[in-house]
């Protein structure tokens, strides 16, 4: 939910002088408000935006939570612009072949959607990590950008619900792909995601980072091991 330039500025600094990279928030967050009618579909069209200006024909795509969902639907809409892709613990992976565990984790998302705003990102920290102890952010008054989370997190899994993620499309995908798991993070939700995409991508690389869960994500807490993983992944996939 941080703001691109917080979220990726470790991992931006920890990246080699000759990566030219740009963080960029998610298209859900642009506005006080989310856009009329919002599904990812406008995420695909922030991404093509953003590396169209640049010029970037092949490009490799990291995306963590909403933004790992929003890079699996480019993934599946433009596999060929694409040198390899990175998920850091995306938010959402289509809705097929979902096990009990994500069922149920999806219900317990669902039961957020109505509650005020306080209590509705209270729960949702709590659904998504695994440690024990509170989970919610620290106390104090929050920064301005956090008034458009909720609004922009309850777009977000809305569109989840309907949103078509074409898994033939993913399986034709045969760039590298990598998948940043945190040891900590819900295994339910998570650890069960990360299972279906192994079956889906043809070249699937998992990594654990074992004291990480979703809300201290590596690309924050470990961002020099998370550059070293990409920068294999890019070098392999380059070759």
């Amino acid at each position: 939910m941080l703001p691109a330039e917080l979220a990726y500025g470790p991992l931006l600094a920890a990246l080699d002088e000759d990566v030219e990279a740009v963080a960029k928030d998610l298209d859900v967050y642009a506005a006080d408000q989310p856009p009329a009618g919002y599904t990812l579909d406008h995420e695909i069209e922030g991404v093509l935006r953003e590396v169209d200006a640049r010029k970037w024909e092949c490009f490799h795509l990291v995306g963590y939570s909403g933004g790992g969902a929003a890079a699996l639907a480019f993934a599946a809409r433009h596999p060929d612009r694409l040198g390899s892709l990175a998920l850091i613990e995306p938010a959402w992976a289509g809705n097929w072949d979902r096990s009990p565990a994500e069922l149920a984790v999806s219900e317990a998302y669902e039961a957020l959607l109505d509650l005020p705003p306080e209590q509705f990102m209270d729960g949702f920290f709590r659904v998504g990590t695994a440690v024990s102890g509170p989970s919610s952010p620290p106390p104090g008054d929050p920064p301005p950008w956090m008034a458009k989370r909720p609004a922009g997190l309850r777009a977000l899994m809305l569109s989840f619900r309907t949103y078509d993620l074409d898994r033939d499309a993913l399986r034709r995908f045969s760039q590298p792909v990598y998948f940043a798991l945190g040891g900590l993070s819900n295994p339910d939700e998570y650890g069960e995601l990360a299972k279906r995409l192994a079956r889906v991508f043809p070249d699937f690389q998992l990594e654990v980072f074992e004291d990480r869960h979703h809300f201290d994500p590596p690309h924050r807490t470990e961002p020099e091991r998370l550059a070293g993983s990409l920068h294999r992944i890019w070098s392999r996939a380059e070759r």
